[in-house]
């Protein structure tokens, strides 16, 4: 692959930063550099920042109704690329094409339901709250946001947020991951065929330091986040103090409860899937599995047989099912945390560390590990992983399966596998947990449904996605009114 550098996307121009500090694009299974990405200053936050608060003034006077009209060119173009979109994905991030084209799916279906807008953002009115008085709410941008984007997602996660944040009339600047910054660059290049006009939406590439600088600018008035729950607590805290309104999407530990009811094979799969898909680097991946009783012997075995087909490698390559995590490092990380869960008197029933990968000695790869009899309170039960690793824990009922997931500090996601409806209601009634999946294994929102998420996972009052996202994006405004021919006595 050709290599390419990168540029920042500021008023409708590709832009060379000011700072000449650039960071190698790897891809994880080749170990190849596939692009340099500039780490911009702070400047460069700041000639957005001022760009996108001068333009917003005339894009919030263009009726929604015609914003939608580029979200509607943008889902065509997004359609028409998206073979192009999830190879990148698969080469910067290293996820399957598979996975990748779910990815980019996902995006298209926040675009069509942003589309919606003009009906979304729609207002409320009252007549005659008073004798010749009326009383009405409407819905305006709140002016510019920031987006920073995870490596883990860098084609869904930033249209999550963007097509709301622009069909409501406000403008976008996006700070995509330095790890996978080229699928952002792409699908830029795409917002510009759309025809947004200059200053709506920027692209600023960099690290940390753009991060604080997009959290103390005074132009910027919301900030959209995905990523470890440390960095989302840090960018609540900062943003907030400043005046911003935040949505932190944090990390998880999302527990999946079978009970003896449940469907051996359709769970096993499903889990299979939910636990070692995208190499386990997503929020909603399922990485404690809790059996209650007579079901612990029965999945154990099959999730572990299933856990030993997964094919590991490039995922462009055909029948690959898993591929590599996103840096050596990365690796490094869970192959520790592994043997942390050992040391505390976890079983490996599937030991996925020192992996090689015949013609990708570079890449970063693990094969999927199990760790059977995970301690509630130890690293394993609490540690958000991020890698494929599924921990065991087993209980003798529904109840104490419940206290368990109740028990984290997370509250991303909990799923429930049973044949009893009742058993399900119960869970779905009792489980704290924002997204909760019902014989699903990646209880993952529809568009049109926000991606909820509690306690540790989360940071903010309003989530991504649908009207959760129309709600973040605009600000209230309640007008009361009065225009008679003779002012009324009683007043």
């Amino acid at each position: 692959m050709q290599q390419k550098t990168l540029s920042n996307y500021i008023n409708g121009e590709w832009q060379t930063p000011s700072s000449d500090v650039y960071q190698d694009v790897v891809n994880p299974a080749t170990g190849d550099v596939i692009a340099r990405v500039p780490m911009s200053s702070p400047q460069e936050i700041d000639q957005a920042a001022r760009v996108a608060a001068t333009t917003e003034d005339s894009w919030r006077r263009v009726p929604p109704t015609e914003r939608i009209q580029y979200l509607f060119k943008l889902k065509n173009l997004l359609e028409e690329h998206i073979d192009d979109l999830s190879r990148m994905i698969t080469d910067e991030n290293g996820k399957t094409l598979a996975e990748a084209k779910g990815e980019m799916r996902r995006a298209i279906e926040n675009v069509e339901v942003a589309c919606g807008t003009p009906t979304l953002m729609q207002g409320t009115i009252s007549e005659d709250i008073a004798p010749g008085i009326d009383e009405s709410m409407i819905r305006q941008p709140v002016g510019v946001a920031a987006i920073i984007a995870p490596f883990n997602f860098p084609g869904m996660i930033p249209f999550w947020f963007l097509p709301y944040a622009v069909a409501t009339g406000n403008t976008v600047i996006v700070k995509p991951s330095e790890r996978c910054p080229v699928t952002m660059h792409m699908a830029a290049e795409l917002l510009e065929a759309a025809g947004f006009p200059p200053g709506v939406i920027n692209i600023v590439n960099g690290g940390a330091d753009c991060v604080n600088a997009i959290l103390d600018h005074p132009a910027i008035q919301a900030v959209s986040f995905v990523g470890s729950t440390p960095v989302a607590r840090h960018i609540y805290a900062r943003a907030s103090a400043n005046g911003k309104r935040v949505q932190a999407q944090g990390g998880a530990k999302n527990p999946v409860v079978i009970l003896p009811d449940a469907d051996l094979a359709m769970t096993t799969r499903i889990v299979a899937d939910s636990a070692f898909g995208n190499a386990g680097q997503r929020c909603l991946a399922a990485s404690l599995a809790i059996t209650v009783g007579e079901a612990r012997e029965l999945f154990t075995e099959a999730i572990t047989e299933a856990a030993k087909q997964r094919v590991v490698g490039y995922g462009l390559d055909e029948n690959v099912t898993m591929g590599p995590v996103i840096t050596p490092q990365s690796k490094a990380r869970i192959e520790s945390l592994i043997q942390v869960a050992l040391d505390e008197g976890a079983k490996a029933t599937l030991d996925g560390r020192n992996t090689t990968i015949s013609h990708y000695e570079r890449g970063n790869f693990l094969r999927p590990t199990i760790l059977q009899d995970v301690r509630p309170g130890s690293t394993a039960a609490c540690t958000e992983i991020f890698g494929p690793v599924l921990g065991m824990m087993h209980v003798d009922t529904v109840d104490e399966a419940i206290a368990l997931v109740n028990s984290g500090e997370y509250g991303n996601m909990a799923c429930l596998f049973t044949s009893s409806g009742s058993a399900a209601r119960k869970f779905r009634y009792e489980a704290q947990a924002g997204n909760i999946g019902i014989n699903i294994g990646v209880a993952a929102p529809m568009a049109f449904f926000p991606f909820s998420g509690w306690k540790a996972s989360f940071f903010g009052t309003l989530h991504g996605q649908s009207h959760h996202a129309i709600e973040f994006f605009t600000q209230t405004k309640v007008v009361i009114e009065r225009w008679p021919k003779d002012w009324s006595r009683r007043f």
